[in-house]
């Protein structure tokens, strides 16, 4: 049989590895140190879990596990029955598919939450990196398996809450180096603007058509909202967002003049305001963006919603989407309790940076094995698997070259390793109490004591 992974998987060697590290360390400490406390949840979810929490398409998405053993089912007529209804349409039966893998972190924390809470203090704020799984055509950038580093605050509908993710943001971006346009809308607008033109189940098409405006002109989207149903009279209505135009405050006071009266309208441009007020202090490198067509696929977002995008390459996908769900946990019997979050995606800011080469050459060019020691087995080797103890009980990461083999060979081995150092410590050296340490790069040579070489490597 010849090897193979599924479509949409990727294997991770320790080169591609310690840079992914990279990744996580960095936004896990800032998760920290924005207050976030971590939690996992299993990788499978019950499946009505997860339905109907993504909109019809995005149910389409998760990967359903098929319950086990049905062929000691007694109810093989209704099995048979059930899965011919799987074959029409999106159907799902909890006779076949009781469980799924799931599709964000958000709803199995929501799922979390309504579970835990009389051990939980409130407002609640949770950090979670954990792989995901979707049914969705593998293409650059996007995977049937990924992971998503997701940090929420759960309990306050202050908006203080997306302040500090939008810091959060700032912070993370900066420090791995990649320039980022923050994108912002909030769903409340996009409520109203369906109401005010009277299509309240054509947002997406309307939104999706003005995205389209730097591409195909003014007339190509009217052409195209036409064509989507939408009559001429509301296409008037909404002239003053297709030419959305200018600077966040000019923005702003374009959509106060759309929404008029519009109760829902006005909250989101009070909060909308709100946020480009206060986000001064919170933003320092990033580019920070209010973009009207930003509409973010999932069903649980009802206020403030985000999105990253990478701001320099030719690869510049979405890296982080999050938002406001205000009764998310309602669903699972806990009402009025709401959240917002972001969700970084490793994957695709991995590849982002793979891109651009932001990634420390330290990290690309060295092994996690700072220290190798050659083996000229007997007593030689056994001196060196007591010292070899000793530095690692000092954190020195070390190793010894399992056999003793020609010297070339095991300088080879360090070589084609990014091992930095080479220890010899042989019968000569070991009766001197100066053991030889060589560093590869730069061929420098140098004799050591045990003492002295513990300290040069010492954390």
């Amino acid at each position: 049989m010849k090897p193979s992974i599924p479509r949409g998987t990727r294997d991770f060697g320790s080169a591609d590895m310690r840079k992914r590290n990279y990744i996580f360390s960095i936004i896990r400490k800032n998760f920290e140190l924005f207050g976030y406390e971590p939690i996992e949840t299993p990788s499978m979810e019950n499946i009505a879990t997860l339905t109907g929490k993504y909109g019809e398409e995005g149910d389409q998405l998760i990967f359903k596990i098929l319950n086990s053993r049905l062929h000691e089912s007694k109810k093989k007529d209704l099995l048979q029955s059930e899965f011919e209804k799987t074959l029409k349409s999106a159907y799902n039966s909890d006779e076949l598919t009781g469980k799924a893998l799931r599709y964000d972190l958000t709803v199995p924390f929501a799922r979390y939450v309504v579970m835990n809470r009389h051990l939980l203090t409130f407002p609640f704020k949770r950090y979670q990196i954990q792989p995901v799984w979707r049914a969705d055509a593998p293409q650059r950038g996007r995977y049937r398996e990924f992971y998503q580093c997701d940090a929420d605050v759960i309990g306050s509908d202050s908006l203080v809450n997306e302040l500090d993710l939008i810091g959060l943001i700032d912070k993370s971006f900066y420090e791995l180096k990649v320039p980022v346009l923050l994108k912002f809308n909030n769903r409340k607008i996009l409520s109203a603007i369906a109401e005010i033109v009277n299509y309240p189940d054509k947002i997406v098409e309307i939104t999706v058509a003005i995205d389209k405006l730097d591409k195909i002109g003014k007339e190509g989207v009217v052409k195209e909202l036409t064509a989507n149903g939408i009559s001429n009279d509301a296409i008037a209505k909404l002239e003053p967002l297709i030419d959305f135009k200018g600077n966040n405050a000019e923005k702003i006071e374009i959509l106060r003049r759309f929404v008029g009266n519009n109760a829902i309208g006005l909250k989101g441009v009070e909060e909308l305001e709100y946020l480009l007020n206060n986000s001064s202090g919170q933003i320092h490198h990033a580019s920070l963006e209010l973009d009207i067509t930003l509409a973010r696929g999932l069903n649980y977002y009802t206020g403030t919603i985000f999105e990253c995008k990478a701001n320099a390459g030719t690869f510049t996908p979405s890296i982080l989407g999050g938002g406001r769900y205000d009764d998310l946990t309602g669903v699972f019997g806990l009402k009025d309790m709401s959240g917002v979050g972001i969700s970084f995606g490793i994957d695709r800011i991995f590849d982002v940076m793979e891109e651009l080469q932001l990634f420390p050459d330290s990290i690309q060019a060295q092994s996690t094995t700072q220290l190798l020691f050659a083996n000229f087995g007997g007593n030689e080797e056994r001196y060196c698997i007591e010292l070899i103890k000793r530095l690692r009980d000092n954190g020195i990461a070390c190793e010894l070259y399992p056999d003793a083999k020609k010297m070339q060979k095991q300088f080879e081995f360090a070589d084609k390793k990014k091992i930095p150092f080479v220890c010899i410590a042989g019968s000569q050296e070991i009766e001197s109490g100066l053991l030889g340490l060589k560093e590869l790069k730069t061929g420098t040579q140098e004799k050591l004591s045990p003492d002295q070489l513990v300290e040069k490597f010492k954390v």
